[in-house]
């Protein structure tokens, strides 16, 4: 039984359940077939860009000092996740592989709505969860990277990305001007080493070898290879080839997102290897209500760089004086990404404006791109 003091604060967090409405649009692709199976990236990503056009922004800020307990509505749904994406994606396995009503366009278009659920939503939720304390949460967000065979991704965040970010060590920003395909093949390339380089100097620090059990690879490794085996179990070698596809398709999901957020930004270099603290500057924001819904306020990207202890619900959007803004949430901006004309068309303007506000005084950003700075070790 809720009780009436928790009423509010529950009718507050239930538009941050709408990541739910896949759950049925997956069971109706694999059950129905025919152009039902196009529903899971019609909800992902259509849905909600129409809902962002009626929703407006959400300029309104949550007290960043509100207890914990005032938040169980909200951390809810990122503790219940993993094993509903955990059902939609092995449950879909046993049950596609042996449906004689689906042919094979059928099943990779499933498959593909899958691991748009499992980027689009679990790697999200995955990254929520990462930045907390609690072991159970943390540990749920190593399920969920798991899932889509990108464990390395919380060593290559929390070790690098947070710290580096803005800067030539930092292989998750986007350069000026670079695409985002080209993007994407060097970060499949240059994250794992970075993460791997990054877990290495802890250890070491620490007077540890990667050998170590204390070498979260280890676990990273295990993991994954349970969810390879759990598919091949249940599918057998289609199984197994739907589950790597969705991973696929999760990744490039989590790398065009990676690739809008920081495209451009950078922060000043102060000799020697070191840069200016991070800013909300430093990040895109994007105050688009709907997409935040769904997206557990991730769009409110400057202050978690700004304060990365933040929970999502108490993220807070920065106004243009502080913060770069994209014109479209989220989805509309992937969207755009994928077409680097029409990207550079869109966002290079806003980035010369952005150095212009921010930085009049640098004239030559060559070196800032080419990642010609003395690096630390």
């Amino acid at each position: 039984m809720i009780a009436a003091k928790d009423l509010p604060r529950l009718r507050n967090a239930l538009p941050f359940w709408l990541s739910l409405i896949t759950v049925p649009a997956a069971v109706i692709g694999a059950v129905q077939g025919g152009w039902t199976v196009f529903l899971l990236p019609l909800v992902t990503w259509v849905l909600f860009d129409i809902l962002d056009l009626f929703a407006g922004l959400n300029t309104d800020n949550a007290d960043p000092q509100t207890p914990e307990a005032d938040l169980f509505w909200y951390r809810a749904i990122t503790l219940i996740w993993f094993p509903v994406q955990f059902a939609i994606t092995f449950g879909m396995i046993w049950y596609v592989t042996g449906a004689p009503h689906l042919v094979l366009w059928e099943k990779l278009v499933l498959f593909f709505g899958v691991g748009v659920i499992s980027g689009a939503v679990g790697i999200v939720y995955a990254h929520e969860l990462m930045h907390q304390k609690s072991v159970l949460e943390r540990w749920l967000g190593d399920l969920l990277l798991a899932q889509v065979l990108y464990s390395h991704f919380r060593s290559e965040h929390l070790r690098v990305h947070h710290i580096y970010v803005g800067t030539p060590r930092d292989p998750v920003t986007a350069r000026y001007n670079e695409g985002f395909h080209r993007y994407f093949w060097r970060v499949l390339r240059d994250c794992p080493p970075s993460a791997w380089r990054a877990e290495k100097a802890l250890l070491a620090r620490k007077g540890l070898g990667m050998g170590s059990l204390q070498n979260p690879f280890w676990r990273y490794g295990l993991l994954q290879l349970a969810m390879l085996a759990l598919a091949y179990a249940l599918g057998g070698l289609a199984g197994l080839g739907f589950f790597v596809f969705q991973a696929f398709i999760a990744i490039w999901q989590l790398e065009i997102v990676n690739y809008v957020e920081h495209y451009g930004l950078t922060r000043r270099h102060l000799g020697e290897g070191k840069y200016e603290h991070v800013l909300p500057r430093h990040s895109w924001n994007s105050a688009h209500r709907a997409s935040n819904w769904f997206l557990i306020n991730l769009q409110r990207h400057s202050d978690h760089h700004y304060k990365p202890d933040r929970r999502f619900p108490l993220l807070q959007t920065h106004g243009p004086e502080a913060a770069p803004q994209l014109p479209y949430g989220y989805p509309l901006m992937a969207g755009a990404a994928m077409i680097p004309p029409l990207w550079r068309r869109v966002m290079n303007p806003r980035v010369r404006a952005w150095r212009k506000a921010h930085y009049p005084d640098i004239t030559d950003w060559a070196p800032y791109n080419k990642a010609a700075f003395p690096l630390p070790r």
